[in-house]
Formats: structure tokens, sequence, C-alpha cells
């Protein structure tokens, strides 16, 4: 347990310096500030550091509040050598050891005073509710209690020192470091903030006061005077009244080394709103993003999808036989394949069906309507092995085949456009290159193959009539081949090629496998979803691109913000989560809209015609992209702003 200390231990140095130098390196020459400076301040001591402008007091107390570091010499603070500790080493001791009160403040004007308060705490690690509570009870005890959620601006100046004050002390703040804090004010709010240091001296904390007047030095229990970087006069230490000091918080262990998560979205929303339409800009470009990713493959995968289902509705288990050898154009129709290879075929092992067809284009006639389409003449298979199920009728029969029947089965598209007005097909007698067939079924409807022809435009035939009345043929164009197992479609394909060579005497024919149309095509519209993918993942990365800038900018334009957090405590960790976090945060809420965006964009396509598939997977791969993104593109500016030198970063204006 850390034990109250009493005035007995007002003889201990709680600082000590011995012969510290500072020299800054400007234009490749040294500018020596401080000439070895060595002096010691006690604990619970009243210290005024008085000099004036440029006389190395304000580096003197930046190093003393280990914003600095001296370039030679030695700083210990609680017997414990500071001079080179490393910038999160430094902070910690800000955090715990240390309070400022500025000259202009240095509060955050997009946060309320109570958030300002409290920032010391959330880099210490304090939950929530414990240092909003503490900061409310601060800000009531210096007669801010009815300006809680007001903003800096909002307050007058004397009011503003009272919240820096506070802020001081969030942690503890043993040492109070107050650089001119009367300097910005009038002589009424000055005196008030004088009179909070001397209250704050009375509880104990030691004062280290900066300033250029000698009526406010004349206040402190101790003047040193400073003058071209040396100690000219130390009025030397006073006898002060016993009084309790403060624990030392700086000695409490276990702190946390990340801040309050919430508390880092709740930062980056408020830089966010500081500045509305920038952010808005930012948003678009991981929105366009994100929405084009989840459009275009939801309309590649639709697209996919289509295509495949076009092939599968020709029938994935068929193999189809056409004359000509591989390679060889054919300069006038061929008569190598015959019904009979069809025959033959049908006996070999795997083979289901084995369908010769011939096709020739016809003119249909019902009536006043005339239809040219395609005349196809086959066997009573042909339905089954297609796999093709007739919306009305039925297929003709091997009877038919062998009897010559003149009977006709309509597609789809041919029965609409010869009977018009919805007349029932079934039993008329249609003319066929003005031969009378009659109608006994049509052909459900299968839709367009995937190079655009529509399978429904077509007139199918008993072979037998068809060669004999209209075509004239004893050959057929192909032969379609339906197997019992995909899986040894290759096998049978061997054996059929075989078996037609052995027939033929050569190979004049050429077998085509469906199943690698399929593949094919898989195949090529994957790569076109992969291109629409590509392209939509580089208006991401430009989104992406625009975020680091944006982020650099904001970085720019915070750089005083920095600073202050710096001061109060935040290490380099800190400051780089804080501005990651800020680039997640834009790229969640543009991912999000994005997602909304494109599946609206998908569905409207979809509404339109074009085939779309929602799934799950490009949403989650858009969303993680966003985020990934926001990583990326959002660790330059946050590295950026993670090394800047608090010194420098709280005289920026």
């Amino acid at each position: 347990m850390i034990m109250a200390a009493t005035a007995l231990e007002e003889s201990r140095p709680i600082i000590e310096l011995r012969d510290l130098t500072k020299t800054y390196q400007t234009g490749g020459l040294g500018v020596k500030v401080l000439h070895g400076i060595s002096l010691s301040i006690r604990e619970g001591e009243f210290v005024a550091l008085m000099g004036a402008s440029g006389s190395g007091k304000s580096t003197l107390m930046n190093i003393l509040g280990c914003l600095d570091r001296p370039s030679t010499g030695q700083y210990l603070f609680a017997g414990k050598d500071v001079s080179r500790l490393s910038a999160d080493a430094l902070a910690e001791l800000r955090s715990h050891a240390f309070g400022f009160v500025f000259q202009r403040y240095n509060l955050i004007a997009s946060e309320t005073v109570t958030e300002n308060v409290e920032i010391p705490a959330i880099y210490a690690g304090v939950p929530h509710r414990e240092r909003t509570e503490r900061a409310r009870k601060l800000l009531t005890d210096l007669g801010l209690g009815d300006r809680l959620d007001y903003r800096p601006p909002q307050l007058s100046g004397g009011q503003q020192q009272r919240v820096s004050i506070a802020r001081a002390l969030m942690n503890g703040g043993s040492v109070i470091l107050a650089d001119e804090p009367t300097g910005a004010l009038d002589s009424v709010s000055g005196a008030e903030v004088m009179a909070q240091i001397h209250a704050l001296h009375r509880r104990g904390h030691t004062i280290i006061l900066i300033t250029h007047e000698p009526e406010i030095a004349a206040q402190a229990e101790r003047v040193i005077q400073i003058k071209d970087g040396l100690v000219v006069s130390d009025s030397g230490h006073r006898s002060a009244p016993a009084r309790e000091l403060p624990p030392r918080p700086y000695a409490v262990a276990g702190e946390r080394l990340l801040p309050d998560l919430m508390e880092s979205v709740k930062m980056a929303l408020r830089s966010l709103q500081s500045n509305v339409f920038r952010t808005v800009l930012t948003l678009l470009g991981i929105i366009i993003g994100v929405g084009s990713v989840v459009a275009m493959i939801a309309l590649g995968e639709g697209s996919k999808e289509s295509v495949l289902a076009r092939i599968e509705a020709m029938g994935t288990d068929l193999l189809v036989i056409r004359p000509g050898a591989k390679n060889v154009r054919l300069r006038e129709e061929s008569t190598a394949l015959v019904a009979s290879d069809a025959d033959a075929v049908r006996d070999l092992p795997n083979v289901r069906q084995s369908v010769p067809e011939y096709s020739r284009a016809v003119t249909t006639r019902y009536g006043e309507s005339d239809y040219t389409t395609n005349g196809i003449a086959t066997t009573a298979a042909y339905a089954e092995a297609r796999n093709w199920p007739l919306a009305r009728g039925a297929f003709f029969s091997d009877a038919d085949v062998e009897g010559y029947a003149p009977v006709v089965v309509l597609g789809h598209t041919v029965a609409t456009n010869l009977f018009a007005f919805g007349e029932d097909p079934i039993g008329k007698y249609v003319l066929i290159n003005n031969i009378p067939f009659q109608v006994i079924g049509v052909l459900g409807e299968k839709g367009a193959t995937p190079w655009g022809s529509d399978m429904d435009d077509a007139v199918y035939m008993p072979l037998s009539t068809g060669n004999m009345r209209l075509f004239g043929r004893r050959y057929v164009r192909s032969i379609m081949v339906q197997v019992a197992d995909v899986s040894k479609v290759g096998q049978t394909q061997s054996d059929i090629e075989t078996l037609i060579t052995q027939r033929h005497g050569k190979q004049d024919f050429q077998v085509r496998n469906m199943a690698s149309y399929l593949d094919a095509a898989s195949e090529t519209q994957n790569t076109l979803t992969i291109l629409l993918g590509s392209i939509a993942a580089i208006s991401l990365l430009v989104g992406g691109i625009g975020v680091m800038n944006i982020m650099l900018v904001s970085v720019t334009e915070r750089v005083r913000e920095i600073g202050i957090r710096m001061a109060t405590g935040a290490r380099m960790l800190h400051i780089l989560l804080q501005f990651i976090t800020e680039a997640l945060v834009v790229c969640a809420i543009g991912g999000a809209i994005g997602v909304a965006g494109g599946l609206l964009a998908a569905w409207i396509a979809q509404r339109l015609g074009s085939p779309v598939v929602y799934s799950l997977t490009p949403v989650l791969l858009a969303f993680s992209s966003a985020f990934v993104i926001g990583l990326v593109f959002g660790f330059l500016p946050a590295r950026r702003a993670a090394r800047l030198d608090p010194v420098v970063a709280l005289a920026t204006e």
C-alpha cells in the first residue's frame, strides 16, 4: 500500500538536473539553448522559472515535463534517470506524474470539456464510468459543474484554463507544469487561475510555473531566474508548512496497454463529423468499390449459372457424332454417317440411346401464317435422350418411324408463331414445304443455347418420313448418343470412335462431348467473373488511396491535437491505433453502405431481366476487403502521426 508522504519528506528531491544541455540542429548548425543547468526541486515545492522570451525557460519546461530530451547531462525524476528513456516510457511518465497547464489551454475543440478532461485517463486505461465520474467531479470542484457538456469555444479564457487544470489533475498530477497560465487572460481571470494553482499547492502538488512576469513569479515559494540558457539566480528552498503530499500514481502497476476500443471509435466518429463534406467524398470511393464488387460478382455468377443451365438443358450426358475429320473443313454435305451407325453405337456399353438426326430449314404454314424454321428428322427416342418433356400431346413412336407417318411435333416457338391466337395445335394439319403433316405434340420450352440459337425454333418428324418426303436423303447429319454413366463418358467416346472407324475404314467423323462444352463454358464464365471482380477491385483500391490521402490531410490538420494527446500520456501505439481506427471506421461505414448499394444495383439489374445470383461469400469478401484497405492505407498516415515530436506538434498553429 502506498502511504501518503508528509512534510518530513520535503527534503527529498523529486527532480534533479545535473549539467543539463540542449542543442538544436538548424540547417546543419548546432544552436545551443541550455548551457549546463543543474538544480533540484523538492516534492511539494512551488517553483517559478522566470526569464525573458528566448531565455530557454520553455525548453527547460519541455524537458522537465518529459516532452523533450536533453542533449547531454542527467535528468533524475524520483531518483530515476529519465534522460534516455524511450518515447513510450516518457509518455507513461507524463501520464502518471505530470499535469500540464498551457498558456493557450491546448483543449480539443471538437470534444466536450468533460471529454477533454478524460483524455489522460483514457491512455492510462481507466474504465469509462470511473474516468467520467472523476472528470465531472474535478470540473464541478473548479466551478464548471454547469458547463460539463460545453465545448471549449463556448467557454471564456478563464473557464478554459480551469478545464486545463482539471485535465492536469485527472491522473493525479503530482507535478503541475504551468506554462504562462495567465498569459492569455485578463487580470480577473488570471487571478482566479493563480488562486486555483495556489489551492493545488496547498493540497501537496509540486508546482513548476513558467512566467516572464515578476508579479506572478513573486507568488511562488522559490524563483529561479533563467537567462541565455543558464540559471543566473535561485532564491533557494523556503521552509513550507507541513502538508499532505499526494500519492504517486506513476508508481501504480497493472495499466492496460491499449485504450478503450469504443473510445477510439468515438474519437474517430467525432473526427469524421468535423468535416462532413470531406468524409462523404472519402466514403464515396469505398462505397463505389465495395458496391461494384458485390454487384459485379452477383451479375457474373448469375450469367455463369444462366449459361451453364442452357448447356445442361441441351444435355450434359450427350455425345454428338458429326461427319468430317477433325480440323478438316467440309466443302459439301457429307454422306459419311448413316442411320445404321446409330444402331451399331446403341449396342455399345454405357450407351442408353443413340439417335440419328437430319436437319434443314423448312417453311411451315397454317392458315394464313407462314414461318421458316428448322426441320429435324429423327427417331422416337429423341425427346427422351434430350430429356425434353412435352407441353401437350405426344412424341411420335417407333411405329410412326417404321410406317413413314406424316406426323410432326412442334417446338414452342413454332407453335406460338403458327397458332398466334391460342388455338390448340393438336390434331391440326400444317404444311411443311407444302406437304401436309398432322401435329401430334408440342414440346416444352427450352430456351436459347449458350451460343444464342433458339432450341424451341424447330419441328420434329420421323426420320423415315423426313428423309423420304422432305429431304430425299439416306444419310444423317449427326448422331446424338446419351450415356448411362457420365463418369465413364471418356471411355464411351473412345469406344464409339473405334467402332465407327472400323465400320467406315477411316476416321471421317468426329465425336464432341457436351460435358466438355460445360467445362469450357464454366471456365470462360469464371474468367469473366474474375475480370469483372478485378475491375471492381481496382475501384476499391482507388477508394483506398483516397482514404490514405484524406488521412494524411487529417494528420496535417490535427498536428496540435496529436501533441496535446501525447502531452497527456498517449504513446506512439495509442496514436497509431487512433488513426488506424479512424481509417477502419471510414471503410466500415463505406463498406456497409457499399454492400447495400451493390445488392440494390443487383436487384435492379435482376428486375430488368439480367440473371443474378446472391451469395454471402462476395458480400463478406467485399466488406473484408474494405477493412483490409482501411488497415493498409491507414497505416502510413497513422505511422506518420505516431512519430510526431510532441514539442513540435504542440507548437504547431
